[in-house]
């Protein structure tokens, strides 16, 4: 029998080059493509197929805790975020 859910996760997406780079996280997936748009679709899809093989291999609750997801009233919750931040750091080389 099979069964539906949901997987919430936040993207970031940056520009290397001629590329546009999708990370997902909390998942710690990522996908590229020419424009964002493209990488998102390319990320959505590769978020879709790595739950899919998780499910199939039986590791997905596993990942999905690792990953710092909880199972709260018969959903899985992304964690909170508590901030996204852009950083630097200075360095002497």
């Amino acid at each position: 029998m099979s069964s539906t859910m949901s997987v919430e996760y936040t993207v970031h997406i940056w520009q290397e080059t001629n590329q546009f780079i999708a990370h997902a996280m909390p998942l710690d997936i990522m996908s590229a493509g020419p424009t964002p748009e493209e990488a998102r679709r390319a990320l959505d899809e590769a978020v879709r197929l790595f739950l899919v093989t998780a499910a199939e291999m039986g590791t997905l609750e596993d990942i999905l805790r690792e990953s710092g997801y909880e199972f709260r009233e018969g959903c899985w919750a992304s964690p909170s975020w508590i901030a996204i931040e852009r950083r630097s750091a200075v360095v002497t080389v």
